[in-house]
């Protein structure tokens, strides 16, 4: 079997057997308006499903109605057992396996129902994500919070595992709840979960082993991390091998190696076409486009596009774990699929590549020299609350 053949021959993690080890990315794509995933998000990932992918990825599934972004994000309870029970039936009926993104704003949110004063982070400082709309700041986290943050996540699994999710995909990265606490930028604590590495992941450790102990050994949970948060003071590529370490040594199955941070660098984990101009295209709120304008071409600095812009790194990482490893990071042409798996990872997340072409694994699967037609313009990044939700703008 050759490397590429590997990539479209039928894998497993934890025993969960895919169809082939193309994954789509967990993104949030702007598809459950009042929190609710309706027919427009199961038409999007059942057009990946029909398109040949192995497991396709509900992007930001919220462990509560407080950790979401904004208000339109789903959050793990009853009240949508029935519509998700029902896209994930719709999924496993088209030949895909369906993973949960769980996620937690943390400190980080313009969720206009906030049912709390303002959001929670490691500690009171500024809330940028909800300057323009009169969140001002965030609190800071007791540690009843933070039990109370890891109970979320416990109970939010055992619901996920109820209606029908294959894996679940503990988000670690990105600036969002988890990582708050994980990086020394945004982590000031003094107590046991501020200060060494040690007691920066202490939150995420814990939340790991609640999940785990919510659906079982058997059951597949992978995390994605931020190899670097691309700003000083911040995560950086040796942190990320330790933190690697750590959640091996946790029970993780399969560690995700993306990068950047939603809050202070995006673009670091885009790469291509910056995407400051088509943000404020889009952006509908007069004083987050003023804010935009005046820390946009700080925050969204030029990363040009290359294939495989994470591998180094993401290679370090590999040599320091024994479970699987899920590589993310400019991988669209069949050439870097073959290269991935001779590199020895086990699987590879997409998300440009197959908002561009949903078929993407079906047609790479029929031709070796197959390249993904996505411009890496990065204008579907600013098409996350457009009222179709996110969308290639190209074809």
């Amino acid at each position: 079997m050759t490397t590429l053949e590997k990539c479209f021959a039928p894998a497993k993690l934890n025993g969960l057997e895919l169809k082939n080890r193309l994954i789509k990315a967990g993104t949030f794509e702007g598809k459950t308006p009042g929190g609710i995933p309706g027919e427009s998000m199961k038409a999007f990932h059942l057009a990946l499903a029909h398109g040949g992918v192995g497991m396709t990825t509900l992007g930001y599934c919220a462990t509560e109605a407080d950790g979401r972004i904004n208000e339109n994000m789903m959050y793990m309870d009853e009240y949508v057992r029935a519509p998700l029970a029902d896209l994930i039936a719709s999924l496993h009926q088209a030949g895909t396996k369906v993973s949960g993104q769980m996620g937690h704003s943390g400190g980080f949110s313009k969720n206009k129902e906030l049912q709390r004063r303002r959001p929670r982070g490691p500690q009171f400082g500024i809330n940028m994500l909800g300057v323009a709309n009169g969140m001002l700041f965030c609190d800071g986290m007791s540690e009843a919070h933070i039990k109370e943050m890891v109970q979320s996540y416990h109970d939010a699994a055992i619901f996920m595992k109820s209606v029908g999710f294959d894996c679940l995909e503990i988000h670690f990265g990105h600036g969002y709840g988890l990582c708050q606490f994980m990086s020394p930028k945004t982590n000031k604590r003094k107590d046991r979960y501020g200060g060494s590495l040690e007691n920066r992941m202490r939150l995420p450790l814990e939340v790991l082993a609640a999940v785990r102990k919510a659906v079982g050994d058997d059951f597949p949970v992978i995390g994605k991390i931020s190899l670097t948060e691309g700003v000083r003071g911040g995560l950086d590529y040796d942190d990320a091998v330790n933190i690697s370490r750590l959640l091996d040594k946790g029970g993780i199955d399969g560690i995700v190696t993306s990068g950047g941070t939603s809050t202070m660098n995006p673009m670091i984990m885009f790469r291509g076409d910056n995407i400051l101009q088509p943000m404020l295209k889009a952006e509908k709120n007069p004083v987050m486009k003023l804010i935009l304008r005046a820390v946009g071409p700080s925050m969204f600095r030029n990363y040009p596009y290359q294939e495989l812009y994470f591998l180094e790194q993401a290679k370090r990482v590999r040599d320091a774990v024994q479970c699987n490893m899920v590589y993310v990071g400019g991988a669209s042409t069949n050439a870097s699929f073959g290269q991935l798996m001779a590199e020895g990872f086990d699987f590879i997340q997409l998300g440009r590549s197959l908002l561009s072409d949903p078929d993407l694994p079906n047609k790479a699967a029929a031709d070796a020299g197959y390249k993904s037609r996505c411009l890496h313009c990065n204008e579907c990044v600013a098409t996350i609350e457009h009222p179709a939700g996110i969308h290639c703008t190209r074809f």
